[in-house]
């Protein structure tokens, strides 16, 4: 049983999926649901979905099993290794368990699982990249209100919450000159940018809240004045006031910090998720819970400051717990997953499965 699943996961992760370029996995996906009996198609945003009939029992509510299709960079040309138990990269590229290991074990589920309720599948697009997938789902494909978001590393903990999320771009504009002729006639927007970011608040600031700023470009020249920067910043908390006053915070601190030198700046913000949390008693966490004590693990409920579709899902009112598939170092090119651990999920999502269909 779990030979299948590991030789079709270490054939998935040879399938390039960044964000954004998708398409040609969840083509092989449509195919995979389709051998299980699965009606499935691509809603119009390229997101997969498939529906399965209830195997063993009748009269149950659907549930909804989703994970999403795209990796992080570098994800191209991963060649896995498995050695003593351990699935990773060769070491120049990620190894794509997140997600490509729940995948795996959800279509391992679907094959040996003796007894399940409908099931409904929802496979996003560019989730990495802000949620794009399942923000411009087909809602209307889908009929289940409550499921399990196959996304989280651990199997130790089921998330219940995550965080609003703004995303803060900055475009700063300068004055050009030449750097040794005539520096003093220029407005060097590197410079401003450097003042905004040094006076910005970053790094965790208090358990709830982070701030960051992740990409800066500008000049184009060693020898001039720059004109022109960008940057890239972020802040998120589990409470959404606190998230948006801290935003507020941030495009106050930038516009004041780059028009004290002279130069302009343009700032967007964009709201990519909304802090959302269930019920530690909700049913899908207490199913969960049950569903992981077949594997020897009494899971605890937590909230992360890391964004999933889940927060979409439960915003949108679909009762979303976020279990454990077994990676560890995801996003980096560490990133590896242990065969017994894929083997416990396995085991979990059948007995969630048995449990839905109770």
């Amino acid at each position: 049983m779990s030979e299948r699943m590991i030789k079709q996961f270490i054939e998935m992760v040879q399938i390039d999926s960044e964000s954004g370029e998708e398409a040609q996995f969840i083509d092989y996906l449509l195919q995979e649901f389709k051998k299980l009996g699965g009606e499935a198609a691509k809603d119009d945003y390229g997101n997969l979905i498939a529906k399965f009939p209830a195997k063993g029992c009748t009269g149950k509510e659907p549930i909804l099993l989703s994970c999403h299709a795209d990796t992080v960079k570098p994800g191209k040309g991963i060649e896995p290794v498995l050695k003593d138990g351990v699935i990773r990269s060769k070491g120049d590229t990620i190894l794509a368990a997140d997600d490509k290991a729940g995948i795996a074990e959800m279509l391992e589920a679907l094959r040996t699982a003796e007894i399940y309720p409908p099931i409904e599948v929802a496979i996003s697009r560019q989730e990495e990249v802000g949620l794009l997938g399942v923000k411009n789902l087909d809602y209307s494909r889908l009929t289940a209100k409550k499921g399990f978001l196959l996304d989280n590393d651990t199997l130790e903990t089921i998330v219940i919450g995550g965080p609003s999320y703004f995303a803060i771009d900055a475009a700063i504009m300068g004055r050009a000159a030449h750097a040794g002729m005539e520096p003093e006639k220029g407005i060097n927007a590197i410079l401003a940018a450097s003042k905004a970011i040094t006076a910005l608040k970053l790094g965790r600031l208090d358990d709830e809240t982070t701030a960051n700023v992740g990409v800066i470009q500008g000049g184009l020249i060693r020898n001039g004045v720059p004109d022109s920067a960008t940057f890239l910043a972020e802040c998120r908390s589990l409470n959404h006031e606190r998230a948006q006053d801290l935003a507020d915070e941030m495009e106050k601190t930038i516009r004041e910090q780059v028009e004290a030198g002279g130069a302009k700046v343009e700032i967007k913000i964009d709201n990519l998720c909304k802090a959302v949390d269930i019920p530690e008693d909700s049913w899908t966490v207490l199913v969960a819970q049950k569903a992981l004590k077949k594997v020897g693990i009494d899971a605890a409920t937590t909230f992360i400051t890391g964004f999933t579709d889940a927060s979409i899902y439960n915003n949108r009112g679909i009762e979303m717990a976020v279990i454990g598939i077994g990676a560890q170092l995801e996003h980096s090119c560490d990133e590896h997953i242990q065969v017994a651990d894929m083997e416990k999920a396995l085991v979990m999502l059948i007995e969630i499965l048995r449990l839905s269909a109770a």
